[in-house]
C-alpha cells in the first residue's frame, strides 16, 4: 500500500504550484523552530494537494514523526512512519539523505486568491530533534 502511495505521489508531480525547503542547521530541529511557507492561490476553481517532505539522515533516531502544521486559524496533527517496522527506512535515498513525502492534504479547497501560510513545527519530545536536514511543502494542483 506505501508504495502505491508513493508512486500515486510521483505521478502527480505535474501543476505544481509551490515548491520550497526549509534547511536546519547542523541537521538539528529545535522544538520552538517553525518552518513558514507562503504560497500563492490564483485559481479558486480548483482544490490543491499538498505535500510535506521531511529529509533527514540515518542518524534521525525513531520510527516515526508527530508534526504540527497550519496557519492562523487552523492546526492539525499528524503522525507519520519514516521506517518500517524492520527498521529500514522508508523514501528516496538522495546524497546522503532520506527524503519522504507525506501527503497532508488531498483535496484542499482555496475560497479566496491571494498568498497562504502554512507553518510546520515538529511534535516529538526531543528539544533538538537530531538529523532532520530539511521540510519541505509542495502545492500541486489537482484534477477535477
Amino acid at each position: 500500500m506505501l508504495l502505491g502511495s508513493l508512486m500515486l505521489l510521483a505521478s502527480c508531480r505535474q501543476g505544481i504550484v509551490y515548491s520550497a525547503f526549509s534547511t536546519m542547521e547542523s541537521e538539528e530541529w529545535h522544538i520552538d523552530s517553525v518552518a513558514r511557507f507562503e504560497f500563492p492561490v490564483a485559481d479558486t476553481s480548483i482544490d490543491y494537494r499538498i505535500l510535506v517532505y521531511v529529509r533527514h539522515t540515518e542518524c534521525y533516531p525513531y520510527q516515526n514523526m508527530w508534526l504540527f502544521l497550519g496557519d492562523s486559524l487552523h492546526r492539525d496533527t499528524i503522525e507519520f512512519y519514516l521506517a518500517d517496522e524492520r527498521g529500514n527506512w522508508l523514501g528516496d535515498r538522495h546524497h546522503g539523505f532520506i527524503e519522504m513525502p507525506v501527503l497532508y492534504e488531498e483535496r484542499k479547497h482555496y475560497p479566496d486568491t491571494g498568498t497562504y501560510l502554512l507553518d510546520i513545527q515538529h511534535g516529538m519530545r526531543d528539544t533538538l530533534l537530531r538529523g532532520i536536514t530539511d521540510i519541505g511543502v509542495e502545492v500541486l494542483k489537482t484534477e477535477n
